[in-house]
């Protein structure tokens, strides 16, 4: 991906828009936080990219924080189980959630929730956008995404493609792939990227959607999976002979994900605000932006209101995708 392509992607993925943010109200801050350990709670599995990157979060807040932040894996009902602990956590600075913005934006619109994302959580920062591949697994025969349609026509319902979970973005991809294409594929979901990526090199499925991590592109490289399509803004340095599903006739199916630090709602604004300076600041470093740059992740950082109207505009949109293709919850 060029560094122009990176920027528009940037500017396109935090761009203020006509809706308003989410209101959530918050109290006065205690300034002498935080006296003890900070817990985040990642939405996911260890091994994928989530886990990754809240690991290298972690590390990296520990300093300025002068508190260790504990990282806590709770995955589960695509990534619901850790937003509802979140939501759940007393307001004080000390329970954060880092995870995709599909529990607040897709799960919603697909059945009730025990805890409502407009009121019971509040947007800390957008940490990074991250591409979604499409790839084929070692047993599938497939070489490309022509090949794959092909498949799924000879074969309905044969094919089948695992993602991260029920109402996960992967899962909205292949539901706009199935109805623009007119093809019967099966949807195989998971808890999450590690046990997904461990079945997928065993080919216990034609094909996956996962987010873009190092350790997939290395699979990518030594030949183990079989790039298909991007769901990104434009093609990724990495892969630069794979076409995004924009490309190949798909735009609806052509997703990329958002991943970013919440907090229960009515945690004070001043912790809001110094985990937000603190993050941006991690985010900023060299070595950081290099890690992510380097498996096709895109730092993001900004503004509490600029993460809280992306979410508020995603929720929106997904909204009526969910309702034009008539995805129900499973």
């Amino acid at each position: 991906m060029s560094q122009t392509s990176r920027r528009q992607f940037l500017a396109l993925s935090a761009a203020p828009g006509l809706l308003p943010a989410f209101s959530w109200a918050q109290s006065p801050a205690s300034p002498t936080w935080p006296t003890r350990p900070v817990r985040l709670l990642v939405a996911y599995p260890p091994g994928g990219v989530s886990d990754v990157v809240a690991r290298l979060l972690a590390e990296r807040l520990q300093g300025p924080l002068g508190q260790p932040v504990v990282i806590e894996n709770k995955a589960g009902a695509s990534g619901a189980i850790a937003m509802d602990a979140v939501a759940k956590s007393a307001p004080d600075g000390y329970t954060l959630g880092f995870s995709a913005i599909s529990p607040l934006t897709l799960s919603p619109h697909l059945g009730k929730l025990p805890y409502d994302p407009a009121h019971d959580l509040v947007p800390v920062v957008n940490v990074m956008a991250s591409p979604v591949l499409l790839l084929a697994t070692p047993g599938s025969g497939l070489a490309d995404f022509a090949g794959l349609l092909a498949q799924a026509r000879k074969l309905p319902g044969q094919v089948r493609w695992a993602t991260a979970g029920q109402a996960s973005l992967g899962h909205i991809m292949l539901e706009q792939l199935r109805a623009a294409a007119q093809v019967d594929i099966t949807h195989v979901p998971y808890k999450g990227g590690g046990q997904q990526m461990t079945d997928a090199l065993s080919s216990q499925f034609e094909v996956l959607s996962t987010n873009a991590s190092a350790a997939v592109l290395q699979h990518v490289k030594s030949g183990r999976l079989q790039p298909l399509a991007v769901g990104a803004a434009s093609r990724l340095e990495a892969l630069p002979k794979v076409p995004t599903l924009a490309e190949l006739g798909y735009p609806a199916a052509n997703l990329a994900s958002q991943f970013g630090l919440l907090a229960p709602a009515r945690t004070p604004a001043a912790v809001v605000e110094r985990i937000n300076a603190e993050v941006n600041r991690v985010l900023a470093q060299p070595d950081v932006r290099s890690r992510l740059l380097a498996s096709e992740n895109l730092p993001v950082g900004g503004k509490a209101s600029d993460f809280a109207r992306l979410i508020a505009q995603e929720s929106e949109a997904n909204a009526r995708i969910i309702r034009q293709a008539g995805i129900k919850a499973e």
